[in-house]
């Protein structure tokens, strides 16, 4: 075993191997991507053993592959984000009701902000609507466990197993024992079996629905019951003179299904009934009238919060009440049995988790079931963010609140400005449920996101000096570094020298004068909607642009539609709208973005360039001999750095009738040496700011200040070295050519664009024809050619490295 820091998908990684899985698959997408890197950087170093591991086409071929290993006996991982289980989502309905072999765990990253995603869709609940189990982990020492116990629970019941990290969670760093070596678990001797359980059809999907609902009432009293589950659901108490902590929520007592409840439920079930004051129980503490539930990351930002307002109150003199604290890892099936346990003695629960009313609405459920004297808040209240990440800040000063308004034994009202419940019999209904009815999203949108609820919201009933929520909002709300002046516009942008910049400038020039919808998709070119591009109008979700391109030509036919995707999305989501333009002869052009590398998740290989995690280097699935074999008829290349030829291209396949494709290709910067940075001549700048204001490169400034015999007073345009690329793309738009000093790229010369010829055999082995750069780097059709085991990038490379020669550096 050894000692080492590890950023929380790596430690999954880590407690993958260790429990033995074999097969490893998924799709990049952050947060989730750097499990599968970790586990192939293991495989390559030789210390993960008999483990396969790939990055597939996409989510769902991901997890088809990964259903046939586990059909063998294997353990397999699938990974992805969490709008990646949409692709997924056919195969995992269909597996959860035909079962599961060897056990099948899929980690699904959801990103809370979201930070880097369309949507803040919430896995728990796909996972309630897919009827999978769910582990949802507060920090990544919890994760690490939950991992070895959701393959032990896969396989314990035949069913794939959700579990569902956070960004923070995915990306936070702490150390870990790990083992040195880990070795795949040995595969059964007798390999795949034939059963006819294997095959849904109707008959055995009626079954299996009956096995799915009598599995998920059997997982959920584990989650109560079985030490190995029921450790991830912790009940703890605290506030009052001193903090107890019950060791599990439910504990079992001589076997499963003889259980007892732990210390907190014990003291609950005790508890008198619901009373102005709160009582002392048989041991002379104060017992818990409030409680807290939270899951995933917000436990841990609920425990910090809490740290931080009882440190704040002791100093100030301020009690904080009794409370009993609910700290959930198994949002599904719910954990019922624990749940009731915690619930007992309590009036008032307040719940925190991040990113729907998953955890909230289970507690309101059990409230009206077993006919709880329990009022429920959260998201539906207002209580709690309805969207977006919680924060220790946020949490403390609804805490505040929260307790202000429960000791003063006070109605909770949802919103304070005059927010009115959307039941017609407010007063029937509560007498029935035996707690207040609130409006669901009653708060505004602000409110609901504030860091802390500023100290004006607080009734002054419950302001004065003994307020939690005032001493909150004054200390721990104060204590955030806050700056009054202005904040500079920093939106994302396109690197300096991306290729993409050179293609949306391209297409924008070839459709000049021309009405146009131009489809953007997922990936770094989803930024080329930013000014001054201006070249996306439409981003849904992966390979939607191809095919919404086609919906636009069929309503306004008057208009071009154009749809952007890169090279990964290419293969991962393209191909079957590709297939429809042409089966159904939409008019549309696909501008192929082929950088050689799935760039903004981390420069991940994909078919496109051959490579794998396991080491080979296979013959490159080559993208214009797809387009023949689906049948689009015109396909163009351009090297986007070259202005001239890719307008040339690029008009030649917008003119074109009917499905056409022109290939921008271009490396990644992040695959290639930068060529020497541009400079603008202080004598020849005429400030006109074109090269900023055509395609907005960060490499180019403007200085006010600075001055020319042409600029006059204006200022002049800039280089910082730093960032630039050397790309050339600006030299070709200065009119006055005050833009020198480009090579490579930079020096590329205006031919007509090429055009794809198939090959009589695509399909040969041996040498790979590639579209690359003739003597000044402008695209041809075969001009350069690899070896079989080199990739389009390593070729490029090393034409690159040629013409450096010269003097480049």
């Amino acid at each position: 075993m050894a000692k080492k820091l590890l950023m929380g998908n790596e430690a999954f990684a880590h407690a993958a191997l260790e429990a033995g899985v074999n097969v490893v698959a998924g799709y990049p997408g952050t947060p989730s991507s750097e499990l599968v890197e970790t586990v192939a950087k293991l495989h390559g170093a030789g210390t993960a053993r008999d483990v396969h591991v790939e990055w597939s086409t996409n989510e769902k071929a991901a997890l088809e592959m990964l259903a046939g290993a586990s059909y063998c006996g294997a353990r397999v991982l699938f990974t992805c984000k969490q709008v990646g289980l949409n692709v997924a989502s056919d195969a995992l309905m269909s597996l959860n009701y035909v079962g599961v072999g060897g056990g099948c765990v899929l980690f699904v990253a959801d990103d809370p902000g979201p930070i880097s995603s369309q949507t803040e869709q919430d896995t728990r609940r796909f996972g309630a609507f897919a009827k999978v189990p769910v582990l949802d982990p507060a920090t990544p020492e919890q994760g690490f466990a939950m991992m070895g116990a959701a393959f032990d629970l896969s396989e314990r019941y035949h069913t794939p197993v959700i579990v569902r990290p956070t960004t923070r969670i995915n990306h936070a760093s702490t150390f870990f024992e790990v083992a040195d070596e880990t070795h795949g678990r040995p595969l059964p001797a007798e390999g795949f079996q034939k059963d006819p359980k294997w095959v849904i059809f109707p008959k055995r999907a009626f079954e299996g629905h009956g096995e799915i609902n009598r599995r998920l009432a059997q997982i959920a009293w584990d989650y109560a019951y079985n030490p190995a589950l029921a450790q991830f659901n912790e009940v703890l108490e605290g506030g009052g003179s001193e903090a107890t902590v019950a060791a599990g929520a439910v504990q079992s007592a001589g076997g499963e299904g003889a259980g007892r409840t732990s210390a907190a439920g014990q003291a609950a079930r005790n508890a008198a009934p619901a009373a102005a004051a709160p009582e002392a129980g048989a041991s002379g503490v104060e017992e818990p009238r409030v409680g807290i539930v939270a899951g995933g990351v917000s436990v841990a930002y609920a425990r910090e919060a809490l740290a931080l307002l009882e440190r704040q109150a002791a100093r100030a003199g301020i009690p904080v009440p009794r409370y009993r604290f609910f700290a959930v890892g198994t949002p599904y099936p719910f954990p019922v049995e624990t749940a009731a346990a915690f619930a007992e003695g309590l009036t008032d629960v307040i719940v925190f988790e991040e990113l729907d009313s998953v955890l909230e609405e289970e507690m309101q459920k059990l409230a009206g079931v077993r006919h709880l004297p329990l009022r429920v808040h959260g998201k539906l209240t207002g209580a709690a963010n309805d969207r977006g990440e919680n924060t220790a800040e946020n949490i403390a000063g609804r805490l505040g609140r929260f307790f202000d308004r429960t000791r003063a034994a006070l109605p909770i009202p949802p919103h304070e400005d005059g927010g009115t419940s959307t039941c017609s019999n407010k007063s029937s209904l509560s007498e029935k449920m035996g707690s207040e009815v609130y409006p669901i999203f009653s708060e505004s949108a602000e409110s609901a996101r504030e860091e802390v609820p500023p100290s004006s919201r607080y009734s002054s009933e419950v302001e004065g000096t003994d307020s939690l929520a005032a001493l909150a909002a004054r200390t721990i709300g104060a204590n955030r570094l806050s700056y009054d002046g202005v904040l500079p516009v920093r939106p994302p942008v396109l690197c300096a020298g991306c290729p993409h910049r050179g293609s949306f400038y391209a297409v924008k020039q070839a459709l000049k004068g021309r009405e146009a919808v131009l489809c953007g998709d997922i990936g770094c070119y989803t930024l080329g909607n930013a000014k001054p591009l201006d070249a996306v109008d439409t981003c849904l979700c992966m390979g939607a642009g191809i095919t919404m391109a086609q919906g636009f030509s069929v309503v306004e036919p008057h208009k071009k539609s154009v749809a952007f995707v890169g090279d990964s999305t290419f293969f991962a989501s393209a191909l079957t709208g590709i297939a429809n333009a042409v089966y159904n002869g939409h008019d549309v052009t696909f501008a192929i973005l082929d950088n050689a590398t799935t760039a903004m998740t981390g420069s991940q290989p994909h078919p496109g360039t051959g490579v794998t995690l396991m080491g080979e280097k296979r013959r490159p699935i080559v993208i214009e001999e797809v387009l023949h074999g689906l049948g689009v008829q015109h396909i163009g290349f351009a090297n986007p750095h070259s202005v001239e030829m890719s307008v040339a291209a690029a008009r030649a396949a917008i003119d074109y009738d009917g499905p056409a494709a022109i290939i921008f290709r271009a490396p990644c910067i992040q695959l290639k040496k930068p060529a020497e940075p541009v400079h603008i001549s202080v004598e020849l700048c005429t400030g006109c700011k074109k090269c900023i204001t055509s395609i907005g490169c960060p490499g180019i400034g403007f200085d006010e200040g600075r001055r020319g015999p042409k600029s006059g007073e204006r200022g002049q345009a800039f280089v910082d070295a730093s960032l630039c690329d050397g790309c050339g793309l600006c030299t070709q738009l200065c009119p006055f050519g005050a833009i020198e000093g480009a090579v490579g790229f930079g020096g590329a010369v205006a031919v007509e664009p090429a055009r794809y010829a198939p090959n009589p055999e695509p399909f040969q082995t041996g040498e790979i024809p590639v579209v690359l750069a003739d003597e000044r780097n402008d695209f041809q059709e075969t001009e350069l050619r690899g070896e079989p085991d080199q990739t389009p990038g390593e070729v490029l490379g090393a034409a690159e490295g040629s013409l450096e020669e010269g003097g480049a550096r």
